[in-house]
């Protein structure tokens, strides 16, 4: 496992996810990942940072008892100016639900959604640099962008976090990989009218494991449910799985 470092504008660098019950959620990541919990900032109320060896991987507070918002896992794109960049993200269509705000002395955010309905978030470092372990179980390794057609979504991310864009070739699938400072960071994947509808356009957070099976096996013993079942797919072994509140998330074993 590797110490945060700071990343690249538009990387992937924090997901955080808000819930009705944080003690039952804590519960079930803790039990499937292995997690430990100490408090966060609580600009936002209660919430809590997840850790593996004392490594900060993720977050989970507490939704607002009068606001009825999705259960989802968040991504936070890292922004070295967030007032900056929610200005450039309203401009190009996009909308910003909260902030921006400071964290505490973590660092500033705020709440966006894309073009297309995707709630994601902006994160400008300063204590908190994000995620701080990767590449072992329990730690978010990818994040995918599904959504219905990927071309209009596509230029609204290249114009604000100025990505290069790496088309997949085969002529029956609508999806391209987004590269940062050159390397992949992120995909956005069109699924046409397969997009669930209760759903919308959505970010969906993977979390490595060491054997998808067992831990496809040990959400449902937990209270989750399978969204998608295993298979062997180009990034490696994944299944698409809910925690009992209805967070949608990819477990995988990488491939190599």
């Amino acid at each position: 496992m590797t110490e945060a470092t700071r990343h690249a504008p538009g990387t992937p660098c924090w997901v955080s996810l808000m819930v009705h019950d944080p003690d039952a959620t804590t519960d079930f990541y803790g039990a499937l990942f292995g997690w430990e919990f100490h408090p966060g900032p609580q600009q936002l109320g209660p919430y809590v940072r997840a850790l593996l060896d004392g490594k900060e991987v993720a977050g989970i507070g507490r939704l607002p008892a009068d606001q009825r918002l999705p259960v989802a896992w968040t991504p936070y794109l890292a922004a070295p100016d967030v007032n900056r960049t929610a200005e450039e993200l309203r401009s190009c269509g996009g909308t910003v639900g909260v902030g921006p705000l400071d964290a505490e002395d973590a660092g500033r955010l705020a709440i966006v959604t894309d073009t297309a309905g995707a709630v994601f978030g902006l994160w400008q470092a300063a204590g908190h640099l994000g995620i701080a372990a990767h590449g072992t179980h329990g730690t978010p390794v990818w994040n995918e962008l599904v959504t219905a057609d990927t071309s209009v979504v596509v230029k609204f991310y290249r114009t604000v976090f100025g990505y290069e864009e790496q088309r997949d070739p085969a002529a029956d699938t609508d999806r391209t990989t987004l590269i940062a400072d050159g390397r992949p960071v992120a995909a956005v994947r069109g699924v046409g009218r397969a997009l669930p509808r209760d759903r919308g356009s959505h970010w969906l957070t993977w979390f490595e494991v060491d054997d998808v099976d067992a831990a496809v096996g040990r959400v449902v013993e937990l209270g989750g449910r399978v969204v998608e079942a295993a298979a062997d797919g180009d990034r490696g072994r994944a299944a698409t799985v809910a925690d009992p509140e209805g967070a949608v998330f990819t477990v995988v074993r990488t491939a190599g």
